[in-house]
């Protein structure tokens, strides 16, 4: 696991956009970050974070996936390389993770076959996107600030994939302030409906709360599953 998320943090110091804390040593079971002495937020933290995430996302790939299988909390998140998009998100973020949870006896078979119809519609409901660099698990508690006060990334799940997948978890806990994405589609413009589409795009991380801790994401899961026809 931590190898893992020392390779992710590699890739997005790679594109020299967002601060990432360097990796000084990665074992087994530990990872030796820099520190990064933290200061206040700068007065236009949000809007530097609205920015480097847009140029984050402009680093893009021919395919979808990432170099090696990672982690997305402590749940396996299988990364292997596809050519489509709508295929990649189908298989390996909503399928993988609504299978793992009728494993689980937390989905039923219907559940599940609710799920996979949504993702036969992906094409439908999502318009096509690139395969951006993405942190993959950007929510507030993995941005925090270095000693000018201005936003580092902590925590990735990095993987090349939809970039309005990653502005969707952003809103998942309370959403990012307005400058936030002010400042990114000044950058790089969103296409019509975006906010429409959040919803869709975070029932993977519902998916994933409910395999991680429980029937208590059960009815949002499938809120979402109703909301687009599952």
């Amino acid at each position: 696991m931590f190898a893992r998320e020392a390779e992710g943090l590699a890739a997005l110091a790679a594109t020299k956009t967002l601060r990432v804390p360097a990796v000084h040593l990665v074992g087994d079971d530990f990872l030796l970050l820099e520190d990064l002495q933290t200061a206040a937020r700068a007065a236009d933290y949000w809007r530097q974070l609205g920015r480097g995430q847009a140029e984050l996302h402009s680093h893009t790939s021919t395919q979808f996936g990432f170099a090696h299988d990672n982690y997305i909390g402590s749940t396996p998140q299988p990364n292997g390389w596809l050519a489509d998009g709508y295929v990649f998100f189908a298989e390996r973020r909503l399928g993988y993770q609504a299978h793992l949870a009728h494993s689980r006896s937390l989905l039923s078979a219907s559940e599940v076959a609710a799920i996979e119809r949504i993702a036969a519609r992906l094409p439908e409901l999502v318009p096509p996107q690139p395969a951006s660099l993405l942190h993959g698990d950007l929510w507030a508690g993995n941005v925090i600030t270095d000693a000018a006060g201005a936003p580092a990334l902590i925590d990735p799940a990095a993987y090349f994939g939809w970039a309005e997948a990653e502005l969707a978890m952003t809103a998942l806990f309370g959403g990012f302030p307005p400058e936030f994405y002010a400042a990114y589609s000044e950058a790089r413009p969103l296409e019509p409906g975006w906010r429409e589409r959040l919803e869709l795009y975070n029932l993977y991380h519902l998916l994933n709360h409910l395999n991680l801790f429980g029937g208590s994401y059960y009815a949002q899961v499938m809120d979402v599953v109703r909301r687009f026809g599952g």
